[in-house]
């Protein structure tokens, strides 16, 4: 038998009713030699100061730093300290057990950094010693699960990421917990939370919140005129120089009034050529989305996942723009399928040639930039329909 492990349950049921496995048990699905379980996002996690027998917010106690992290349940605060989840707790009895009894573990997690932690720190709890490979693909699309599951690769290779990702939850932990000990401390009284990113994002928003209130305007002068266009129409000029005074201003001011016209010595002409935008990777949909519809990076990326888990966009946590060659290669068909939406009506030439501009294998890490799948869009919410023809949108736009 195989064990698939999928990061979400919804991830989980679509991957078991492509290999077969239709039968519903406690915490998996079984069936066709495969059983088909998932995690609920992070199982396991590094174990608070506690664990290491060091409690309270004590100055000797700092720095804190373990000799080797534990890893322990995800946990839940109650009113006597931090408490295993129980339902997380059965979640990986179930998956230990199916992990023991297998040939082969694929693991289907999402395709990134977060996802590869997810399965590695379960691997190492439940102390399994079952070899794995990996399911790696960018898209919830049945083609593009079943060409994921035909080219399974290696679990080896995704040990740098691996390694990176503990890195990343490691250095969390340290500043995470010395920092808000360290500054609550130095406080007196409260709790202040210290986070490796939270605290210099915190620090650049502040910086410039003071930089907008200690700002000082200073006045300025400039030459406006107007005078009669043709057909009627008004023709406005504006002064390209600035002054500090008024009197400079005002005496080229009169001399135009005295004149009664002013005399077009030099007119230029340029022509500008603009490339098309590049598609969109995730922090270039959050700054558009909050820019044009004032969503929150938050509610975007919620959004971005739900679309992604209803099939109807690749994977939405990817930090390229670009796409690789064999990609491209679906796009005339893709945008055909986007011409047949009303809100694309009449925007989409058919059979033309796309542009190439955000064609490069070379710029694509572990997921190309973000494009609609293919699948009808139905019955979407409001919101959620924003952001997807925000992606249908910046197809049509970066393939023009």
């Amino acid at each position: 038998m195989k064990t698939i492990i999928a990061e979400k349950p919804s991830v989980a049921r679509e991957i078991a009713r492509i290999v077969g496995a239709t039968k519903r048990e406690e915490g998996y699905f079984e069936g066709g030699g495969y059983a088909v379980t998932w995690a609920f996002g992070h199982l396991v996690q590094l174990a608070m100061p506690d664990g290491y027998g060091v409690r309270g917010f004590v100055r000797d106690n700092l720095p804190i730093i373990p000799d080797t992290f534990t890893l322990v349940p995800r946990q839940v605060r109650t009113e006597k300290g931090y408490k295993p989840d129980s339902g997380v707790v059965s979640q990986i009895k179930t998956i230990k057990r199916l992990f023991g009894t297998s040939d082969q573990i694929i693991v289907a997690t999402d395709a990134g950094r977060e996802g590869e932690l997810i399965f590695r720190y379960l691997y190492h709890y439940t102390g399994s010693t079952t070899p794995f490979v990996r399911l790696w693909i960018s898209s919830l699309t049945d083609k593009a699960i079943r060409e994921g599951l035909r080219n399974l690769e290696d679990g080896g290779k995704y040990d740098n990421l691996y390694l990176a990702a503990k890195a990343r939850s490691e250095s969390d932990w340290l500043v995470g917990i010395n920092g808000t000990q360290a500054l609550s401390i130095a406080a007196g009284h409260g709790t202040y939370s210290v986070g490796r990113v939270q605290t210099p994002t915190l620090a650049m928003v502040c910086e410039r919140y003071w930089e907008n209130r200690r700002f000082t305007p200073e006045a300025f002068w400039q030459l406006h005129i107007a005078t009669d266009g043709c057909d009627g129409k008004v023709v406005k000029f504006s002064s390209s120089e600035k002054w500090k005074s008024k009197e400079p201003a005002t005496e080229l001011y009169n001399k135009v009034k005295a004149a009664g016209f002013a005399t077009v010595t030099k007119a230029e002409r340029k022509e500008k050529t603009e490339d098309t935008p590049l598609l969109y990777d995730l922090t270039t949909l959050q700054k558009e989305a909050n820019a044009k519809h004032g969503f929150t990076a938050e509610q975007t990326l919620e959004i971005a996942q739900k679309l992604y888990e209803k099939k109807l966009i690749t994977y939405p946590r990817t930090g390229s723009r670009y796409i690789p060659e064999d990609v491209f290669a679906e796009i005339p068909k893709l945008l055909a399928f986007i011409g047949t939406q009303h809100e694309w009506k009449d925007k989409v030439r058919a059979k033309a040639i796309p542009t190439r501009r955000s064609v490069d294998g070379g710029k694509v890490t572990d997921h190309h930039a973000l494009l609609v799948t293919g699948e009808k869009p139905l019955f979407l919410s409001k919101e959620d329909n924003t952001i997807y023809q925000m992606i249908a949108g910046r197809m049509v736009e970066a393939f023009s």
